[in-house]
């Protein structure tokens, strides 16, 4: 990420301070995509925002997922927004007839992006609505080179955004790039750009791996790189959430645990609050962030984006993160691990045979 500037919030409520002073202050235009929206209050702020801007010229382009900004789908506000001169659209509707076919609840917009003025840009982990206002989220305001990359990006799943039907956005999917700072990941052939950087990257650690994420669930070949890496005498340290908000998905992450703490990799809980940051370093020279978690739903089904970055100063202040965490996490030691319930581990067992799906 060459000369770019890049400064990171790991609180809630400061990060939407900041996101809602830059949009006060654009004067040609706003650009946002996220998974989550809601029409709670920091929703309407945001809203409250993007209209006062619209209404003084500037250009506001509104981008969210249907499934996950359901609410503020099913409201008025979008068409009132569009009679403004908003520009509003919805990523994969799921229309009434196929409400009941599982395939078409995939394939989701899970990025999360806020663009100013084409200058100032943000992204992370973190969506619109009240009740994330006190996890520990990681979010980054970015200027400089790669804010070109993420309009590009943008602009390019606002477009996709109108193409109904899997066998037109396959199609018109072929023509995806892999941008070398912001790094996509797309359910289609040959499209998994994040994913394959992400692991290429542990494969080639030298001294360290230390990987935040809500939702650890590594498929058979990240398992294998991150065991692979453990057995090489790397330091190997991962994040996770002391509970999640999803128990199914809460067992099948538990059940990865035992082997990779055999093999050395240690584990840690963070207690404060809710962990939903994503972010990775690895050694002092390589690291990303965004909305990309560690599960087959980032890994294959959905659209994800994360910054990639090389930058000294920046690894450097993640790796600072993620020490900091550690004094609020507390280690899962193998011995303890082994000894857990046979309930949680008949959960474990079930939860583990649908992995692939969550």
């Amino acid at each position: 990420m060459p000369e770019s500037e890049c400064k990171f919030y790991t609180q809630s409520i400061p990060t939407w301070d900041s996101m809602l002073e830059d949009c006060n202050s654009a004067t040609k235009s706003i650009y946002i995509e996220q998974y989550i929206f809601d029409e709670d209050m920091i929703g309407t702020q945001f809203i409250e925002t993007i209209r006062d801007k619209s209404k003084s010229g500037v250009k506001v382009k509104l981008l969210l997922d249907m499934i996950g900004s359901i609410n503020f789908y099913n409201s008025k506000t979008p068409d009132l927004l569009r009679k403004e001169g908003i520009e509003v659209k919805f990523f994969n509707v799921v229309k009434p007839w196929k409400i009941l076919k599982y395939f078409h609840w995939l394939l989701r917009d899970h990025r999360k992006l806020l663009i100013i003025d084409e200058v100032i840009a943000y992204t992370g982990g973190l969506g619109i609505r009240d009740n994330m206002s006190f996890w520990r989220d990681t979010t980054a305001r970015v200027r400089g080179q790669v804010v070109f990359e993420m309009i590009d990006s943008f602009n390019d799943m606002f477009k996709r955004a109108d193409d109904h039907g899997a066998v037109k956005r396959i199609r018109n999917y072929r023509t995806q790039i892999k941008r070398e700072y912001f790094v996509t990941n797309d359910p289609y052939f040959k499209k998994r750009f994040l994913y394959y950087t992400f692991v290429e990257s542990l494969r080639n650690a030298k001294n360290h791996i230390y990987i935040t994420n809500p939702y650890f669930i590594p498929d058979r070949r990240m398992s294998r790189v991150l065991r692979s890496a453990a057995k090489r005498g790397i330091d190997v340290r991962i994040l996770i959430p002391t509970k999640m908000d999803i128990p199914v998905i809460e067992s099948a992450s538990n059940a990865t645990l035992e082997k990779l703490l055999e093999c050395g990799i240690r584990f840690y809980r963070y207690s404060p609050v809710f962990l939903h940051a994503k972010t990775a370093v690895v050694d002092d020279n390589w690291a990303t962030f965004g909305s990309f978690n560690l599960d087959s739903l980032s890994f294959r089904y959905n659209h994800e984006a994360n910054i990639v970055t090389f930058d000294k100063k920046c690894v450097a202040d993640l790796k600072e993160i993620f020490y900091l965490d550690l004094k609020d996490s507390v280690e899962i030691s193998y011995e303890s691990w082994k000894k857990r319930g046979r309930v949680n581990k008949t959960r474990e067992f079930f939860a583990s045979l649908i992995a692939s799906f969550l």
